[in-house]
């Protein structure tokens, strides 16, 4: 049947209409309660940014580290790189976080999921710190992270020698992890600003493959703010990505703030199809986070920046990755807890 001009008009009209906006709810698998002097905006700042945009569930750790204020420095630096001053690893950043969440009502602590962080990756004591701290608040701990392993500058200026991934006090933390059903936030940066290789990967990679039973969320895919400003962007970064997802099914990617550019978004912030093809690829492998530090008044920007790169995704697994992905990987009481 012959189209008649009313019907191409209600057809054009129909096809002009903009899409449906999609609506997220959020769960941020990456953020610091506090900063690197400790400090915080506060338990209520937090909350009151979750409830204003849709965020569901935190990931809550501190900060293994506390920036010094020198001697010699007449002004405190606003953050560990405002000067030369050394960082210090600092355990009472696990304590802060502790007593922030258990003062909290029940359904309020279903939406914190605290990570420990608080100890020197360099000591073969930590584990048994940290299975201290684990008996110290039964129940309370989720996950162990984020650990500062190779991290720009930071790794410079933190006092003692420079933590790797596969060292063995490491090692010992990854068996403590499995066996308490912990997943664990490693930062550690794939490369250096220079070198166009991926040159720290072994780091990663071996105890991906020598603790299976070990669940790694890695923090940034290995990137970092200070090689883009060095290398714009790392070529190798998605193969590599790619091949590990294929290998290791313990490897998750937090997409967090270093990942957005240059990768998932261009320029002009349109969505990278590549990126969109490797998470569709692996669905459930990929988990956003924010990464602020003891401040929360940007929190809800932070997230959406990653709406353009959702809404290219097919539904279904955008709502995975904004949300679910992070929640499964927790330890059963966890989900547990969250489901009910």
């Amino acid at each position: 049947m012959p189209w008649t001009r009313l019907s191409l008009a209600l057809l054009f009209a129909v096809s002009s209409l903009p899409t449906q906006a999609r609506d997220y709810a959020y769960s941020d698998a990456h953020l610091h309660y506090v900063d690197f002097f400790q400090e915080t905006a506060g338990m209520d700042a937090l909350l009151k940014a979750m409830a204003d945009n849709h965020i569901e569930h935190v990931m809550i750790s501190g900060i293994p580290v506390a920036k010094k204020w020198h001697e010699d420095e007449p002004k405190r630096p606003r953050y560990y790189a405002g000067d030369d001053a050394d960082a210090y690893w600092y355990s009472a950043t696990d304590v802060i976080v502790a007593a922030a969440v258990n003062k909290l009502a029940p359904e309020q602590r279903r939406q914190l999921h605290p990570f420990l962080s608080g100890f020197n990756p360099n000591d073969k004591n930590s584990a048994a710190h940290i299975r201290r701290m684990l008996d110290l608040n039964p129940g309370l701990w989720q996950g162990i992270g984020e650990v500062f392993t190779r991290h720009d500058d930071l790794t410079a200026l933190t006092a003692g020698d420079t933590p790797r991934a596969n060292n063995e006090a490491m090692t010992r933390i990854y068996h403590l992890a499995a066996e308490n059903d912990l997943p664990v936030m490693l930062h550690s940066n794939i490369t250096s600003k220079r070198e166009r290789n991926p040159l720290y990967l072994a780091e990663v990679e071996e105890p991906l493959r020598n603790h299976p039973h070990t669940r790694f969320i890695w923090a940034h895919g290995g990137t970092s703010k200070e090689i883009h400003r060095h290398q714009v962007q790392m070529d190798f970064l998605l193969p590599t990505l790619s091949r590990l997802l294929e290998a290791y099914p313990n490897l998750y990617i937090d997409l967090s703030w270093s990942m957005l550019t240059p990768y998932l978004l261009d320029d002009a912030g349109k969505p990278r199809a590549e990126w969109v093809k490797l998470v569709e690829r692996f669905p459930e492998r990929f988990m956003l986070g924010s990464d602020v530090v003891g401040r929360f008044n940007k929190l809800g920007k932070e997230m959406r920046r990653f709406d353009p790169f959702l809404d290219a995704l097919p539904e279904t697994v955008a709502h995975k990755v904004a949300r679910d992905n992070f929640l499964s990987i927790l330890p059963k009481t966890a989900r547990d807890e969250v489901a009910r």
